[in-house]
């Protein structure tokens, strides 16, 4: 038997029927599908090439011009148009053209999509007409390609009104995230809030990040400007459960804390609370330690364990700074290379900070890295009074100096036990609502919380939402366009038009 004698045809169009039938019955099993409607298309392909000529010759006779045969060639054509379509839909390529790549996943979302371990249901209560519309279309098309275990289904509550009454939806725009008995709700189409709710469904048990109190800390709740609602809602979008201690009244940090956050205390921290946080760092704990210059917080006893320390007085940079602004509104652009800031592209805002140093005597068994530098033209200022020009060498310390570290042991911990983390900043301040959406800040923090809980996945992502990039120019940059904008251009004109004038003057 050869090739030439198989009833290819035939064959052709049993596999094509068999993987419309599987695929009607298990639209899960996507590959053998595929593979069936793939043979179907090439047996009918090679049908047509080998016996072209007998089918051009029966079709060319005039018994045959207007009988079985045509209905049979259109049957055939269809049948390819139909596979060809098919294999389009459910494998098609996509390009982002976009300025800033809005509808490529990020590669977190990719692994969060990888690794669901339940079936999700998402379903979009939104109306052709309204904003987040095609934002939700786009981007929840990219997850479900990017998974069989998305379904997405988009419902007009003014057709459908019973079934948004049984969501309890009374605005459009909003999606129902479903799996495994939890409901979560979100209202943007944003990637950090559609992968945020896939984290959160997705996981048995969330993350506990604990936040110090009774110290006059920043408020999770305060709204104002030196609040920090902003980053709470943040890490809450994050997957984290957060709340908040204090080591006044317990005698330890719960087990269950995944992170123990002290952010800008302004008052005395208890040589007994000092011990239960170095009890439960030893013990595999994770500490955020963000503390702001000119505080009476004591807590050297606790960071000498470590081999750290809070170095004396305000960092000034005339270099790495918030353009003619404030010599102390530091814009750090000088990162070392580690998990937390490997994809840092802005610079990260740092009002009113102070240093840190290390005794690598003290800490010889921890691996200090100091993420963030200020640049060579920079000192810690020890005397603030009237306004800061110079260097003091006999008073002030030269920099380049680090204002955040991250510390970890250089031995690995036993099976099964938790290794434990630190990561201390100079500053409080950048946390707060007034400077959390600052490019950089925001990422900056997440990346933080991301790294000491252990938990890539988590780590920010970055919304897809048309980007601001402002420039954002050092004093230099902002003198040279100065002289730019204000002399250059302005004379050039002038003596362009003096020019004009005088020979026009001579026709």
């Amino acid at each position: 038997m050869t090739l030439k004698t198989l009833p290819l045809g035939i064959i052709g169009i049993l596999l094509s029927v068999a993987g419309l039938v599987g695929y009607s019955l298990r639209p899960d099993l996507l590959w053998p599908v595929t593979v069936a409607e793939g043979l179907g298309l090439l047996c009918l392909i090679l049908f047509f090439i080998l016996h072209f000529e007998a089918v051009k010759a029966f079709s060319s006779r005039r018994s045959t011009l207007m009988g079985a045969n045509s209905l049979l060639m259109i049957l055939l054509v269809v049948a390819i148009l139909v596979i060809v379509n098919f294999l389009a839909s459910r494998h098609s390529i996509r390009w982002d053209l976009s300025e800033n790549q809005n509808f490529t996943l990020a590669p977190q979302t990719h692994r969060v999509l990888r690794n669901l371990p339940h079936e999700v249901k998402v379903t979009v209560f939104t109306r052709e007409k309204d904003p987040g519309y095609q934002g939700y279309k786009e981007r929840l098309e990219s997850y479900r390609q990017a998974s069989t275990k998305l379904t997405v289904e988009f419902v007009d509550p003014e057709r459908q009104p019973k079934i948004a009454q049984n969501y309890g939806i009374f605005r459009t725009d909003t999606a129902i995230f479903e799996s495994n008995g939890q409901t979560i709700r979100v209202t943007s189409p944003s990637e950090v809030e559609l992968t945020g709710a896939l984290l959160r469904i997705s996981k048995e048990a969330k993350k506990r990040i604990v936040f110090l109190e009774g110290h006059s800390e920043r408020s999770l709740e305060d709204k104002e400007r030196n609040g920090l609602s902003s980053a709470k809602e943040a890490l809450t979008k994050q997957g984290y459960e957060i709340g908040t201690l204090s080591l006044l009244k317990e005698t330890a940090v719960p087990e269950n804390t995944s992170i123990l956050v002290v952010a800008g205390p302004q008052r005395q921290v208890t040589k007994e609370e000092q011990d239960r946080i170095q009890a439960y760092v030893d013990k595999g704990g994770h500490l955020l330690l963000m503390v702001d210059p000119d505080t009476q917080t004591e807590l050297g006893p606790l960071l000498a364990h470590y081999g750290l320390g809070l170095g004396p007085g305000v960092l000034v940079d005339l270099q790495d700074r918030l353009a003619q602004g404030d010599l102390t509104a530091l814009l750090v652009r000088t990162f070392t290379e580690h998990e937390i800031t490997q994809d840092l592209t802005s610079a990260v805002l740092f009002p009113l900070s102070r240093h840190l140093t290390f005794d690598e005597q003290a800490g010889k068994d921890w691996d200090y890295v100091p993420l963030a530098r200020t640049s060579p033209n920079s000192w810690a200022e020890t005397n603030l009074q009237g306004r800061v020009v110079s260097l003091n060498e006999n008073e002030d310390i030269k920099g380049p100096l680090p204002m955040a570290a991250a510390l970890a042991p250089k031995k690995e911990p036993e099976e099964g036990k938790p290794r434990p983390a630190i990561v201390v900043v100079g500053n409080s301040t950048f946390a707060t609502n007034a400077f959390f959406n600052f490019p950089g800040n925001s990422d900056f923090f997440l990346h933080t919380a991301g790294w000491l809980a252990e938990e890539r996945d988590l780590i920010s992502i970055a919304p897809k939402e048309p980007a601001l990039r402002p420039f954002i120019p050092n004093p230099t940059q902002e003198r040279t366009l100065l002289y730019i904008q204000v002399l250059f251009l302005p004379i050039m004109t002038f003596l362009t038009g003096i020019m004009v004038w005088r020979k026009r003057r001579r026709l």
